[in-house]
């Protein structure tokens, strides 16, 4: 039963991802943690490897779907991301270890989760009325790159709408175009934290039938959202994302009273 659940909330969770750019990740790891289905560790982990599976799904589907993907820009970002996701990486064992304490690690997570999306909502809310920028010097876009891995990889969320708006303010990229460029950032970034997880050898303990579920899941929201991407446009994209936003602030919000009160 634990596993079908998985399946369902990861299919949604990604055509929603994949739609928007968020990679999936940014709903599956709070609602996960609202269910307890999982351990906090456990659903960081498997989460990333959900986004991972379901980014590398969706850009294929969409490969010629006529949408720019820009390399120079997405590269340098994403190569920062790399570097990021070790950082992240590093800070959540840090944070682990240092309480030993799967409740404060779940209620860290959320409450920085619920910052950013707060954060990340008022943004694309007002994003027409503020000034954005074209970044094109490569050490700055790296640098950028380097604090969306941290984030992703610590909150273990494969990237999420975090990317989205940096694409929009920092790179005045429309809302399909961002969606694009940021799955492709978020391979990178979930490829070094799996990778650091496993050499470092602090791969949670998790049980196959439900990573393989969570992973087919995603890929099959993938291959939902391109289909749906197809038949919206930038408008319709930003729609999805705000109500999407709204819906992981509550879950959040929850999430935050359910670690530190309940």
């Amino acid at each position: 039963m634990t596993a079908i659940l998985l399946l369902i909330i990861c299919m949604l969770a990604s055509a929603i991802g994949a739609v928007v750019g968020a990679g999936g990740g940014v709903i599956i790891k709070p609602v996960l943690d609202m269910f307890g289905i999982l351990p906090v560790s456990t659903v960081s982990f498997c989460s990333g490897c959900t986004v991972l599976g379901m980014s590398v799904c969706s850009l294929i589907r969409n490969r010629n779907d006529g949408v720019k993907l820009q390399f120079k820009t997405s590269t340098a970002l994403a190569i920062g991301a790399v570097a990021g996701g070790l950082v992240g990486k590093w800070l959540f064992e840090l944070v682990r270890t240092a309480f030993g304490d799967e409740r404060m690690l779940g209620a860290i997570q959320a409450i920085f989760l619920t910052l950013i999306t707060i954060g990340v909502f008022l943004y694309v809310c007002n994003k027409d009325k503020l000034p954005s920028k074209n970044i094109k010097n490569l050490v700055v876009t790296v640098v950028i790159g380097l604090f969306l891995g941290i984030i992703s990889s610590f909150l273990g969320i494969g990237g999420g709408t975090s990317n989205v708006a940096v694409l929009f303010f920092f790179f005045s990229m429309e809302a399909k175009e961002a969606a694009k460029n940021s799955l492709y950032i978020i391979i990178f970034s979930q490829i070094s934290s799996i990778l650091s997880a496993i050499m470092t050898g602090s791969v949670p303990q998790f049980e196959w039938q439900h990573l393989i579920c969570m992973v087919a899941g995603g890929i099959a929201g993938a291959l939902i959202g391109a289909a749906v991407s197809k038949r919206i446009d930038n408008k319709g994209v930003e729609k999805v994302l705000k109500i999407l936003l709204i819906v992981i602030i509550l879950i959040d919000f929850y999430n935050v009273i359910k670690y530190t009160v309940l």
